[in-house]
């Protein structure tokens, strides 16, 4: 995402253009696009002159939001994902709310920082 905020004056970024600076294969950057082009985070087109674009200005997207939909959990134990099953130790855990609130920080700051403020940086 920030390499394609990174250029917004090019109408659409070539997959391949992208891989390349970032140093990973083509097929696993295509399967992260695809999440985000399905969820309205991108905006891509095939064929010539083809790529990726962003929708909205870098401003309006959280890191939050972008690592909870390309990751499979930000949550520091297994335990207290969403739509895990619950564990049988929970009720006697002296640890669970220390995870809780763990989690709860880091959404909340992965949250607060936007695509722009990364780029600022």
């Amino acid at each position: 995402m920030i390499d394609i905020a990174e250029h917004p004056n090019e109408t659409y970024i070539p997959l391949k253009s992208i891989a390349a600076r970032q140093g990973i294969s083509e097929k696993y950057l295509e399967s992260i696009l695809k999440i985000l082009v399905q969820e309205h985070l991108l905006e891509g087109m095939r064929g010539k002159g083809g790529g990726y674009r962003l929708t909205m200005p870098p401003s309006e997207y959280t890191i939050g939001r972008i690592l909870r939909l390309t990751e499979t959990s930000l949550e520091p134990v297994g335990c207290i994902e969403s739509g895990s099953t619950s564990c049988p130790k929970a009720s006697e855990c002296r640890t669970i709310g220390m995870w809780m609130k763990l989690g709860e920080l880091v959404n909340d700051y992965l949250d607060s920082i936007t695509l722009a403020d990364l780029l600022a940086q």
